[in-house]
């Protein structure tokens, strides 16, 4: 009985603590959503309020849309992030696989190099970053660079866990049996092993779309004054002033900045749980 008890109210109290967590994540989210349809006033007098006393106002939403050249942005973002994340997976997939199956002394040392690339942060090359390519180079202010950087950026991480996943969930034997039906190397990767990692690749896909959709340091420092190639995080940085800042245009700005990856989210959520399950099953 007293085990019983215990059990019970150990999962009472995981319960509220797991909803305290989500409202710690959530209230913010809330806040944005809320003050987007508040104007300026309203927002400054109370922003913890839920509605304007003079009503709903869209304004904002028309500001951020036409200040930030929305269309523009969302092209260049998706762009930048269908690009990368492509490259990112391609690249990746095939340089764990080329480290997993042969036992190379340099394979060795490059997948050390990529580990141990993981655990330097971005702060500390920043400013010789920004040196070499900005100044010696002169190669800033192109979204193709800013592609290329997230593209080195992102490899590491995709390899070592496609390097868990190749090493662990896919049999050598697959391979050799599509060699002696006479598939070439590059034909047994992408006919035999590619596929067979599609729960990985959608688990990268789904936490890169993120970072580079949601990237800020990285563009403002690459694509610098060059408005005609900024993306979305980059727009809404036009409603600061040097003296007053438009609180509601920037709720309205990230409201329409987070909503093409809430949308994709929405429409692929079945394939995204599902591979993410998959991947995790396997390992």
């Amino acid at each position: 009985m007293a085990g019983g008890t215990r059990k019970r109210v150990f999962g009472v109290v995981k319960t509220v603590l797991l909803f305290a967590l989500l409202a710690v994540y959530m209230v913010p989210f809330f806040l944005v959503i809320v003050n987007a349809f508040k104007s300026n006033g309203a927002i400054l007098r109370s922003p913890l309020a839920l509605m304007d006393p003079n009503g709903v106002t869209f304004e904002n939403f028309e500001k951020a849309f036409e200040r930030m050249n929305f269309l523009r942005a969302f092209l260049n973002s998706v762009m930048v992030t269908v690009v990368s994340v492509a490259l990112i997976v391609l690249l990746s997939s095939m340089t764990a696989w080329l480290f997993v199956r042969f036992n190379w002394r340099i394979n060795k040392i490059f997948f050390a190099a990529m580990i141990a690339a993981m655990i330097v942060p971005f702060q500390v090359i920043m400013i010789p970053l920004v040196s070499i390519y900005g100044g010696t180079l002169n190669l800033l202010g192109n979204p193709f660079i800013l592609m290329a950087m997230n593209v080195g950026f992102g490899v590491s991480m995709a390899v070592f866990i496609y390097h868990g996943f190749i090493r662990g969930g896919i049999p050598l034997s697959l391979e050799e049996a599509a060699t002696l039906d006479g598939c070439s190397r590059v034909q047994t990767f992408f006919r035999v092993v590619f596929p067979l990692m599609k729960p990985t690749t959608a688990t990268i896909v789904v936490l890169d779309v993120l970072w580079v959709w949601n990237d800020y340091l990285l563009p403002s420092l690459v694509i610098g004054n060059n408005r005609d190639a900024y993306t979305l995080p980059l727009s809404t940085y036009s409603f600061y002033g040097t003296y007053q800042v438009d609180y509601g245009a920037i709720m309205a700005a990230l409201c329409l900045t987070a909503l093409p990856v809430i949308i994709l989210y929405l429409f692929l959520q079945k394939q995204i749980i599902s591979g993410v399950i998959s991947g995790a099953v396997k390992a």
